[in-house]
């Protein structure tokens, strides 16, 4: 079973994800056939596409009537975000010892 760091990077590999879950991020709850007018690809396409992010925890769904809407689950991008938290504090700590190391060098 993959992680969910993987589910999530995995997920938005790809460009079309990519935008479909940039779309529904900026214009809140969409049904698939907006989306589909959106993305330049077949509806059966998007559909695939919308059941990645959704396996990985980005984007939910919910059924009215003969439509879907999908929507952004932000929570599902706790772990990007946890991941990219090591890296911060990483990079963070990398910088304040370049900024000691400068200020001794000026010295």
């Amino acid at each position: 079973m993959k992680s969910p760091e993987d589910l999530t990077f995995a997920a938005l590999s790809d460009p079309t994800r990519r935008s479909i879950f940039q779309q529904l991020s900026r214009e809140g709850q969409q049904t698939v056939n907006v989306l589909t007018g959106h993305s330049h690809i077949s509806q059966p396409a998007v559909s695939k596409h919308l059941a990645v992010l959704k396996r990985a925890g980005l984007v939910e769904d919910r059924r009215a009537g003969r439509e879907t809407y999908y929507q952004v689950r932000r929570e599902g991008l706790a772990p990007l975000v946890d991941w990219m938290s090591v890296y911060a504090s990483f990079w963070n700590q990398r910088l304040d010892d370049l900024e000691n190391l400068l200020g001794r060098m000026d010295q």
